[in-house]
């Protein structure tokens, strides 16, 4: 794996209603994100956070659509995709910190555009592929799979100049428990491949991890982790935008990591949606650094 990593922190908690979120890149570098990356050897340039304008009021709906925040969240996102294509133009290892999920409006725009068929593993208890019109709250963090396949409003979709970011059988969703209606749809039309807990359950994150490398392996140049923190259990990583009962545990996404890195597949990656506010002592923050660090080759041998 490239050893230069560029970090980005993305302070943005207006794509959903809950606030906190926005504290999260802080949290995982106060858990010791960066200590753990230079113990393994790799060169980390933390380039800060990027800024976030607020509205005057918040939910601001005043941009002719249901979506919410949606001027503060093209700003932000725009910025995020700016930094990440000179990031990688200057060889360096995209490594995100959010922040909600729809950071990765930004991050995908970013990354995709240097690579011919970027591969996604959206590791969530989400499928994140509503549009404006089927989303059933208007949060914008519950949209960008779907932006980044094309679909949605254009200010998103074509952020940096090109749309769509992704195709649909380049993707892999692990973890899902929690699907609208309008995504079912979209994932059955498009056929993008789905592991839900069922399958996780029934085949065992080992099978599921092996057919995702396979799947993604000949058919992409490059592979871009999301891995938002509600995809683990409640119980075990309280601290969360949107949790969602019944998630994977710690161990079987330590495995997922450990077999991620192994597969030298990943070029890019993000950790999203922890909410210290809601968390125990910073236990989240603390676990998506230990998968960070399982990502990035740390081995107990």
């Amino acid at each position: 794996m490239n050893k230069k990593i560029s970090m980005i922190g993305v302070p943005m908690d207006l794509g959903q209603s809950r606030r906190g979120v926005d504290m999260g890149p802080s949290a995982i570098r106060y858990a010791g994100a960066i200590e753990k990356l230079q113990e393994l050897d790799y060169q980390i340039h933390d380039l800060g956070d990027i800024p976030i304008n607020r509205p005057d009021q918040r939910e601001n709906l005043n941009n002719g659509t249901n979506l919410k925040n949606l001027d503060q969240v093209i700003e932000g996102n725009a910025l995020l995709a700016d930094k990440v294509d000179k990031e990688i133009e200057n060889g360096a290892f995209p490594l995100i910190l959010g922040g909600d999920h729809s950071i990765a409006i930004g991050s995908l725009a970013g990354i995709s555009k240097h690579y011919d068929n970027l591969g996604v593993i959206w590791y969530d208890a989400h499928g994140d592929l509503n549009t404006g019109d089927t989303s059933p709250s208007g949060n914008i963090h519950g949209m960008p799979l779907a932006v980044s396949l094309g679909l949605g409003d254009e200010r998103l979709t074509n952020i940096l100049g090109y749309a769509p970011k992704i195709k649909p059988e380049n993707i892999v969703i692990v973890g899902a428990r929690s699907l609208d209606p309008g995504e079912r749809e979209l994932i059955q039309n498009k056929g993008i491949r789905v592991y839900t807990m069922h399958e996780v359950d029934r085949m065992g994150m080992s099978n599921v991890i092996e057919e995702t490398i396979s799947y993604l392996k000949e058919k992409t140049d490059g592979v871009h982790l999301s891995l938002d923190l509600d995809a683990l259990d409640p119980v075990e990583a309280p601290g969360v935008g949107t949790p969602v009962l019944g998630g994977l545990t710690y161990r079987e996404s330590h495995l997922a990591m450990e077999m991620l890195a192994d597969s030298e597949l990943i070029t890019s990656a993000e950790f999203v949606e922890v909410n210290p506010i809601l968390d125990e002592k910073n236990k989240t923050g603390e676990m998506a650094v230990g998968l960070m660090g399982s990502l990035f080759g740390e081995k107990l041998k």
